[in-house]
Parts: structure tokens; sequence; C-alpha cells
């Protein structure tokens, strides 16, 4: 009766043993099939890092570009203004005056280009930092094999969030292209001005009913002055909506700080679970032998 209760508790022991085999075994093919998805999904990204290269090697590309057309205006104006000035301060000194308001106007709207070139920089600078932080996390998860697919969906929601800065960029230097051409307007203003002085030399040399016409010239010409003037604030009011973007950007920076701790604390998390499961399995082989 002893063997018989022996023979059937090794019976049973074999039973289990071998519902434990086929445990592992489901355990080990799910974990197979884990690794190739995560190794995908490596694999996409890397290649998503390499479009990131590439497109900040284009924003650098871009940004030379515009460096250099600014140059080229600043020369540009620098000439025609001083042809303009010796011309007008030798024959009308109020028109003169008028003229030399003109080019201070001119150069307050430089100094805000310049302004919002410098905003320019500091944002290729920001998406620099958060392209040195992706390629940190990308060297994390080459060193740790055994992230999940959580994981890859968070770092696919940063890729995301990542490309919406780069359209806010965009937008960014589509406003300055559009400065550009407003100031491109104005010179051509100022030329309109210059040619105005020319008439009005003309005039002088006619009898004295033409003053009265002179006069109506100079009122036209206040008159644009303020129109001037009113384009200044409108200017002003886009640095001011430029600010806020910068200062959205800032907050969207600190969002994605606080997404990288929690996808690090995931990390830690899953690579217990990975020793935990190490350990099992460890012991299961001991159970075997």
């Amino acid at each position: 009766s002893t063997v018989q209760k022996q023979r059937r508790e090794l019976q049973l022991l074999i039973a289990e043993l071998k519902d434990r085999d086929k445990e592992l075994d489901d355990m080990v093919a799910v974990h197979q099939r884990q690794l190739l998805a995560w190794e995908d999904d490596r694999q996409k990204i890397l290649t998503l890092a390499e479009r990131c290269n590439l497109l900040s090697n284009e924003l650098n590309k871009r940004n030379e570009v515009i460096k250099s057309q600014n140059k080229r205006l600043k020369f540009l104006e620098s000439q025609q203004n001083k042809a303009t000035l010796e011309k007008t301060k030798q024959k009308f000194k109020e028109l003169s005056q008028k003229v030399t308001d003109a080019t201070v106007l001119c150069q307050a709207l430089e100094e805000k280009n310049q302004s919002l070139h410098c905003s320019v920089l500091e944002l290729s600078a920001k998406t620099g930092q958060l392209q040195a932080r992706e390629q940190e996390l990308l060297t994390m998860l080459k060193l740790k094999d055994g992230v999940l697919l959580e994981a890859t969906d968070h770092i696919s929601e940063f890729t995301s969030k990542f490309k919406k800065l780069a359209d806010a960029l965009v937008a960014a230097k589509m406003e300055e292209f559009s400065l550009s051409k407003e100031k491109q307007n104005l010179s051509l203003r100022l030329k309109e001005l210059t040619l105005e002085t020319n008439k009005l030399k003309d005039d002088l040399s006619e009898k004295m009913k033409e003053n009265n016409k002179q006069q109506e010239e100079i009122t036209h010409l206040r008159q644009e002055n303020d129109h001037l003037r009113n384009e200044l604030t409108l200017h002003v009011e886009r640095a001011k909506r430029k600010d806020q973007l910068l200062q959205s950007a800032k907050s969207k920076q600190a969002r994605m700080d606080t997404e990288l701790s929690s996808l690090r604390q995931i990390c830690v998390k899953q690579q217990r679970d990975l020793e935990f499961l190490h350990v099992n399995l460890e012991s299961s082989q001991e159970l075997r032998q």
C-alpha cells in the first residue's frame, strides 16, 4: 500500500512537472514574440532618429541662407539711404527731417527683426537640446533590452510632440519671412518719398499757386506717417504673440521632462519584473533538474 501511495504521488508530481513545462514553454514563446516586436520598434525608432537629424541639418542650412539674405538687405538699404539723404539735405531741410524720421523707424524695425531672429536661434538651440535628450533615450533603450510595448508607445508620443515643436518653429520662421517682406515694402515707400521730393524740386520752379499743392502733399505724407505708426503698433503686437508662443513652448518642454521621468520609472519597474522572471526561470530549471 505504501508503494502504491508513493507511485500515485510520483505520478501527480510528474503531471505537475509536465504542466509547469508547458507553462514555461508558453512563457518562452511569448517572450520571444515580445523580443521580435521590440526589435521592430527599435528599428523604427532608429529610422525616426535619422529623420530628425536630417531635419535638423536642413534647419541649419535654412538659417544660414536667412542670415546671408539679411546681410544683403542691410547693405543695400544702407547704400540707398546714404544716397537719398545726401540729395535731400542739400535742397530741402524740412523733407530731410521727414526722411530721417522714416529711417529711424526702419532702424527700429531692423532691431525688432534682429530680436526675432535671436528668438528663432534660441528655438533652434532648444530643438538641439531636445535632440540630444532623444539620443540619450535611444542609448538607454539600446542598453535595456527588456523594454516592452508600453515604453515604445510613450516614445511615439514623445516623437509626435517633437514634431509639433518643429511645426511651431516653421510657423515662427514663416512669420519672420512675412516681417522681412513688410520691411521691403517700407523700403519701397521710402523710395516713393524720395520720388516725391524730386517732384517737389520741380514744383518749386513754378508759380506761387503750386505751393498750395505742395501743402496738400505734405498732409498726405503726414497721413502716411500715421499709417506707419499704426503698422509699428501691429508689429509690437506680433512680437508679444511670439513671446506667448515661446512661453507655451517652455511649458511643453516642462511637460516633456515630466514624461521622461515617468518613462524612466517605468523602465526601472520593468527591469525589476525581468529580474523577478529570471529568478523564477532559474527556480523552474532547478525544479526540472
